[in-house]
């Protein structure tokens, strides 16, 4: 029936009880449930094809350990009695109706032979054990399937882990791949939290009672609310994950050193002098002392007596695997490998990485690493640093993730020197396991983290950081650096019709999430001094105040050429006193047409800088409302948060409501009008879905299913106009000709005057040879225009199409990338825009916030505006316009590529003249599907 719930606070996955005919023991036809013996033949299920690869997948349980979870095969017949003669005789009695105290040996053969599609079992590992079990077969007959049974349990000391949601979750992925509509479950009256575990999964159930028992139906296809109760699974393990990384009760070092010069020796002495709050154990193998720096030490990790939470390990790769076994004995729950000589070496050594991730995930445990720096968390309860930085920086309320430990070590130096105070820090080296989106799923609801730092190498799933992130930075600034081009594509990524993603493609989707990019590392600290100590700006109106006419102009140069609009330069003369610097800086701050204010001040001699920092500070607490203005400064020329213009916490470090100091004005004024830039993209609404009206989901989507058969294809024009309609989109209209005759009847039929064309894809915007021939005005005209264009093109198809309201030429495409899914692209129509690659892209699906940035992006959007252009353009028709492909592609993800080219565009709406359709197989992207760890 069900694995126990531990309480009905947190109830586990439901465990339907079987009825006849399901492939539980207990259950089949004529079995007695309180013997387990059979008296009727149990047939066995063919097994027709192999268990699918895709199917297995480790997932992160919700304590944020790591479960295996995959297809049942024959040789898991031993695991599986072991795993059933576990279960307590409650577990028993709420999966099967009756205590089935042992499985007949003809049972298990049936459960553990399946045909992977009418009936389909999975299992969740730990280790050599299995931990939980789910299946489903089924109902009506083999082969035209719609409904079936759904059934699970896990072992007692597994309960209260979540994996009985994860089991539905990807038992449903699998029977909606083999064409199941419907999940069924029978459970007992007695067992209510089971209704509410459905329930809370998001689906919408149907139920009907029976006596005992209660029937519970709901459709498996995924919706919204699925997709939001997946999404928050995932957020929540996977922050606990880090969690747990990040806030260790114990942390044991392994490959402790007594010699100063060995890793294990600087890992241990960083954890003594941080001052981390709880024990610390140095584990230095057999043979070794039996102290390393007066701390008592260990042969081996198991031979500690108290439980350890996080391992850092220093051990060569040889030694891992003794050092794995022993930690999962332990119930250690993250491995932080500073070791190198894994990925970074080449393919052999990306296998032995391979290897170890592997070897990891198996034993429930998450990875950072190999050849990483390690971790810090600066809360005072906490105070860890299990890094080899000889210097980190002190508290504060920046979270920073990097990837390179070499790079690791100069930032935390380089933000120890501007005192910014970091509250988190994580160097994943090889990022074989533990990545960016980790570390962000923990930012988002990490209370002591206001501004996130990503020092990005490479994005392994670019698609679920972009998901992440839109919801990250709607509350918290996040700001990324890439290291080099190709940073945002996936790694090993080939260049492919639906593949690759180019960085400036990235970017913008990164952008459409509210990512701010920058280019340098002094770019990526000077945004974050300015965010993480400042208000965001109201508006763009600035005021600069200074003693330096030239330089507070350099910073007027770069606010305005940023985005920000310079309303008043206060020049104050190089001998301005500290009493004059505060009240030009107070009755800025108090001007209500001004946002933000940059204050320059590098006096040509030596001044008491104590007098005017206190001047300084004094016009920030004077004003009439402190702390509300963005106030940045060249003070001194020093660098970071100046310990003269600092708001000290209760330990003595920088908070909010410090001023940022620059040594540049241009970096004072590119630091201000990223945070604006930022201030705008978070005060913008979050658009929820749009209703469009004329939209036939359901018969687009069978249509499409009809015509793609087993392979990726083109539609026909005529195929591609019918899917289009469904959705609003009107093609004007065509026929398709093959003679002079067909030609010359068509245009009758749609009225002249009228376009003859090819309707081959490459002629359309051809500059050396047009490939149609437009305003036929009479049938003499339109034979013509059909001979030439069969002997000029090749074709035997031509299409005579109605001549549209003459306007703009536009195109409109939406192709599917293996990094972020489908990209929506925008851009004047033909081969001149196409080849200066003058294009917007974002990422699907759009909003209407969305739509509208495709539309001001390139850089000839300026002729859309009737001032320059001198013919307007229906903005609110082309919007519709890009709602609707958007939709289109999201609802029917087999739709792989869309191109709306020419589309013309007037005042008076838009007109579509040819829609280009690829339908094929969904791919298998990291970021769809039942969750798992990437």
């Amino acid at each position: 029936m069900t694995d126990q719930p531990t309480s009905a606070a947190e109830p586990e996955a439901a465990d339907p009880a079987p009825q006849a005919g399901q492939t539980e023991a207990g259950a089949a036809a004529g079995t007695d449930p309180a013997t387990g013996t059979t008296d009727v033949e149990v047939v066995e299920a063919p097994a027709t094809r192999t268990a699918p690869r895709h199917w297995a997948a480790d997932v992160l349980a919700s304590d944020g350990g790591v479960v295996n979870l995959r297809p049942i095969t024959p040789e898991d017949a031993d695991a599986l009695v072991r795993f059933h003669e576990g279960l307590s005789e409650r577990t028993r009695y709420l999966r099967y109706f009756g205590p089935t105290p042992k499985l007949p040996p003809r049972e298990v053969v049936r459960m553990t032979t399946v045909d992977y599609r009418d009936r389909v079992a999975m299992l969740a590992w730990l280790g050599d054990d299995v931990i939980a079990m789910g299946l489903y077969e089924g109902l009506g007959e083999s082969g035209k399937p719609h409904s079936a049974e759904v059934a699970f349990v896990v072992a007692d000391e597994h309960q209260g882990r979540g994996l009985g949601p994860i089991l539905l979750e990807h038992l449903a992925g699998a029977a909606a791949e083999n064409g199941f509509a419907k999940f069924e479950a029978e459970v007992l009256s007695e067992n209510p939290n089971m209704v509410a575990v459905f329930k809370a999964a998001g689906y919408q159930i149907s139920r009907s009672f029976d006596g005992s028992t209660v029937h519970v139906e709901f459709d498996i296809d995924r919706t919204d609310a699925i997709e939001a109760v997946r999404n928050a699974r995932e957020r929540a393990s996977e922050a606990r994950s880090i969690a747990n990384l990040l806030s260790p009760q114990s942390v044991a070092v392994i490959g402790a050193s007594s010699d100063p010069k060995k890793v294990g020796h600087v890992l241990l002495a960083n954890l003594i002098a941080a001052g981390f709050t709880g024990p610390v154990y140095p584990v230095n193998g057999p043979g070794q002392a039996r102290s390393v720096r007066g701390i008592r030490a260990y042969e081996r990790v198991i031979d500690i007596p108290d439980p350890v939470d996080l391992a850092v390990v220093a051990v060569p790769a040889a030694g891992m695997a003794e050092v794995l076994d022993d930690c999962l004995i332990k119930g250690v729950k993250t491995l932080v490998v500073v070791s190198a000589g894994f990925g970074e070496l080449g393919d052999e050594g990306l296998v032995t990485e391979r290897a170890l991730v592997q070897q990891v995930r198996s034993h429930g445990m998450r990875l950072v690493g190999p050849n990483a720096l390690g971790v810090v968390n600066n809360a005072t309860e906490i105070r860890l640093n299990a890094t080899l930085a000889p210097r980190i920086p002190g508290p504060g309320r920046v979270g920073f993730f990097c990837q390179s430990g070499a790079l690791g070590i100069a930032i935390l130096d380089h933000a120890a020197q501007r005192h910014l105070g970091l509250s988190t820090f994580v160097s994943a080296g090889n990022r074989a396991d533990v990545s960016g989106n980790d570390v962000l799923q923990y930012w988002d609801s990490d209370e002591s983290t206001d501004v996130v730092l990503l020092y990005l190498e490479n994005v392994g799933n670019p698609r679920k950081f972009s998901r992440i992130a839109r919801r990250v930075t709607r509350k918290k600034p996040v700001v990324a650096i890439k290291s080099g081009r190709g940073a945002m594509t996936r790694v090993g990524e080939q260049k492919e019709r639906f593949g690759a993603v180019d960085d400036r493609i990235a970017q913008m989707i990164l952008a459409q999430a509210g990512v701010m990019q920058v280019d340098t590392l002094n770019d990526l600290f000077d945004a974050a001094t300015v965010l993480a100590y400042q208000p965001l700006p109201a508006g763009p109106r600035t005021a600069i105040v200074g003693n330096s006419s030239v330089i507070a102009s350099l910073a007027g140069h770069t606010a305005r050429s940023s985005g920000l609009e310079v309303v008043s330069l206060i020049d104050l003369g190089p001998a301005v006193s500290e009493d004059q610097l505060s009240e030009a800086v107070t009755g800025a701050l108090d001007d209500p047409g001004i946002d933000a204010v940059i204050v320059v001040f590098v006096p040509p001699v030596a001044v008491d800088a104590a007098q005017y920092s206190r001047a300084l500070m004094s016009a920030a607490g004077n004003c009439a409302d402190p702390g509300a203005k963005t106030i940045v400064t060249t003070f001194l020329a020093t660098e970071g948060i100046p310990e003269g213009l600092s708001v000290f916490g209760p330990e003595g470090v920088p908070m909010r409501g410090s001023i940022p100091s620059y040594p540049t004005p241009e970096r004072a004024a590119s630091a201000l009008a990223l945070s604006w830039r930022y201030s705008q993209w978070r005060s913008r609404p979050e658009s929820g879905e749009v209703e469009l009206e004329n939209v036939a989901t359901e018969h687009a989507r069978s249509y499409v299913r009809e015509l793609m058969g087993e392979g990726t294809r083109e539609l026909t024009a005529v195929e591609a106009a019918t899917v289009l309609a469904w959705y609003g989109i009107d093609v004007v209209e065509f026929r398709e000709v093959r003679t002079l005759h067909e030609a010359s009847a068509a245009a009758r039929e749609l009225g002249f005057p009228v376009a003859v064309k090819a309707s081959d894809p490459e002629w359309v915007g051809r500059l050396d040879r047009d490939g149609a021939r437009l305003d036929l005005s009479d049938a003499t005209a339109v034979i013509t225009a059909f001979a030439e264009l069969q002997a000029l093109t090749g074709e035997e198809v031509l299409q005579v199409q109605r001549m549209a309201p003459k306007g703009l030429g536009l195109t409109i495409k939406v192709t599917d990338t293996t990094a972020f899914g489908p990209v929506a692209s925008f851009g004047l129509s033909g081969q001149l825009f196409e080849s200066l690659d003058d294009r917007s892209h974002r990422g699907v699906p759009l909003t209407v916030e969305d739509a509208h940035d495709l539309l001001d992006e390139p850089r000839s959007a300026q002729l859309l505006s009737e001032e320059v252009g001198g013919r307007p353009v229906d903005r609110e028709a082309l919007v519709d316009l890009l709602l609707r492909v958007s939709r289109l592609v999201e609802d029917i993800p087999e739709i792989r590529e869309i191109k709306l080219d020419p589309i013309l565009s007037s005042a008076d709406g838009t007109s579509v003249l040819t829609g280009y359709l690829v339908v094929g197989p969904v791919p298998s992207l990291g970021d769809t599907g039942p969750r798992r760890l990437g």
